[in-house]
């Protein structure tokens, strides 16, 4: 089981990402997948998440309407596409799978049960 996730880079503000997360070993369509950052110094925050039922989205109030949370099961794969990016989005991004019994806590890191290595994202002129 792993999971991956990559697309990370150097940005100037204004700019756009799109993260991926990979799966291996395993179909991501069957949790939720959730979109977490950590900046130096600072505690892991939640960004984002994606329901397993329906494809329900949800973001923390200050990506939404910049970020967009999406699955393609086929590539078994979840993005999140940066858009209008501010030097304050710098950090490392992690997804993590949510097993849908715990959906609930979909905010709560500690409900997460796989994580990827995380890619660095860099919001700088």
């Amino acid at each position: 089981v792993q999971l991956q996730a990559f697309g990370g880079g150097l940005v100037q503000p204004g700019g756009s990402l799109r993260l991926s997360c990979a799966a291996s070993g395993f179909t991501l369509g069957y949790y939720v997948i959730g979109w977490f950052r950590q900046a130096p110094g600072k505690e892991r925050e939640w960004v984002s998440c994606i329901s397993s039922s329906n494809d329900s989205t949800y973001y923390r109030e200050s990506v939404k309407g910049r970020f967009t949370i999406s699955r393609d099961n086929a590539k078994n794969t979840v993005y999140l596409q940066m858009n209008s990016l501010k030097p304050e989005d710098t950090a490392v991004y992690y997804c993590a799978t949510l097993d849908y019994s715990k959906s609930y806590a979909y905010m709560d890191p500690f409900a997460y049960d796989y994580w990827g290595q995380g890619t660095q994202v860099t919001v700088s002129s």
